[in-house]
């Protein structure tokens, strides 16, 4: 799970970087933004908190992200949640993070948090280096002055304004390493779902070359024994659900739900068969070891 930050920052890394690029850039460490969107009411779209940049700060005047410089000690959430609450008044509490997208230069990396407001937060001006800051549907957003560096970004980026769900093949997962599990199925799921629950996130780029890491709302589907598991077993942001018949037709069919109501969703198995089956609901399906790489 992504840190919170605290109450105090070190200003260590507010200084220029000058980039093998010829450009130079704000943030010794790097910096990071955060892109923060929630439904709007009645509407298909979404809407966007922006910020209007005061004149002194690069590229002052135009429109971009809440976000800055990250110190020496804070990692790139930590910074732009950080950053948010005090240029926009956002409450790092009230932000569901989602993903992230890396902007990479050869001495210099920008981080966008993109997390979803579920507080109902107004946001507001925080300190000198705003001008403004609002909410703005995404339909609309490109014909404000952007940051170029965000107008740049923003076709990529928009598409990932909503929910992220990975469906998880439980079964496959547990069969893919010999640790004995076949002894207590039960007890290795249970095992198993509380290690995905620890995890930081995936990685994003067996599914996406867009996105550096997916926090997504895990749909663990359960077959066989592994149906005893109790749902208080199941760790934040990891839903059981139970399969009465077949396990893969249920997993297709959860891809298909989550996909129908407009969640961007993955899938994670190694099953071929499996596989194809998924491709018409999921932006895409990675193996069984993009979880287990991870756990040992």
């Amino acid at each position: 799970m992504a840190d919170i930050p605290g109450d105090t920052h070190s200003h260590d890394a507010d200084r220029w970087v000058h980039c093998r690029c010829g450009e130079r850039h704000w943030g010794a460490n790097g910096a990071a933004g955060l892109l923060l969107w929630r439904p709007m009411a009645g509407s298909d779209d979404v809407e966007v908190l922006v910020q209007h940049r005061a004149a002194f700060s690069h590229h002052g005047g135009t429109w971009g992200l809440p976000g800055g410089a990250l110190s020496s000690t804070e990692s790139p959430i930590t910074g732009a949640l950080r950053e948010a609450a005090e240029e926009a008044l956002i409450s790092p509490h009230g932000c569901r993070i989602w993903a992230t997208h890396e902007f990479t230069h050869p001495d210099w990396t920008y981080t966008t948090v993109i997390a979803e407001d579920i507080a109902g937060q107004s946001g507001g001006i925080g300190d000198g280096e705003s001008l403004d800051v609002r909410w703005v549907p995404a339909t609309t957003l490109p014909h404000l002055a952007l940051l170029p560096a965000f107008e740049a970004a923003w076709p990529s980026l928009r598409r990932y304004l909503r929910p992220i769900v990975t469906v998880l093949d439980i079964a496959n997962i547990l069969g893919s390493r010999p640790d004995g599990w076949w002894k207590d199925r039960a007890g290795a799921t249970e095992k198993l779902l509380r290690a995905i629950g620890d995890l930081d996130g995936l990685p994003a780029d067996v599914f996406t070359p867009e996105l550096a890491r997916l926090y997504p709302r895990f749909i663990a589907v359960l077959e066989g024994q592994a149906k005893a598991v109790s749902d208080a077993a199941a760790p934040e942001h990891v839903h059981l659900t139970r399969s009465p018949g077949a396990g893969d037709d249920h997993i297709v069919g959860a891809a298909r739900e989550h996909c129908e109501d407009g969640s961007l969703v993955t899938a994670i198995t190694s099953d071929r068969e499996l596989t194809d089956r998924l491709i018409p609901w999921v932006l895409a399906v990675a193996a069984s070891g993009t979880i287990t790489a991870q756990l040992d």
